[in-house]
């Protein structure tokens, strides 16, 4: 089983960026696809990035694509959110989780305590 840990979130205006590191216990990390999901206050946890074991492929969902960008480094079992142009309705907890595609879309495990990111106006 592979334990994650979030770290980088804080507080940055809008238009800011931040980047959200994660980091894995174990070196199986290799062998997972690694993501990313945030729950706003009030709401229901929201899937936004999946990056394939290998690290080649990446999906983002629509709310982040284009300013969001993932990255991994294997030498280090962790992976990256380099997150740009943030706006208020960025603000969240962010997760990294396992992930794989599911009938339903992107589906989520074994996430880690999370980090807050808070946008202001």
């Amino acid at each position: 089983q592979v334990q994650l840990v979030e770290s980088g979130g804080g507080l940055v205006q809008a238009g800011g960026s931040l980047r959200l590191s994660c980091a894995a216990s174990a070196r199986t990390f290799d062998y997972y696809a690694i993501g990313w999901l945030r729950q706003a206050p009030g709401k229901e946890r929201e899937g936004i990035v999946c990056h394939s074991s290998s690290g080649a492929n990446a999906w983002y969902g629509d709310s982040v694509k284009g300013r969001f960008a993932n990255s991994r480094d294997h030498s280090k079992n962790s992976v990256y959110l380099q997150m740009n142009s943030l706006t208020p309705e960025d603000t969240a907890i962010y997760y990294c989780a396992k992930c794989w595609a599911g009938v339903n879309g992107y589906e989520y495990e074994d996430w880690g305590q999370g980090t807050q990111v808070t946008v202001s106006s």
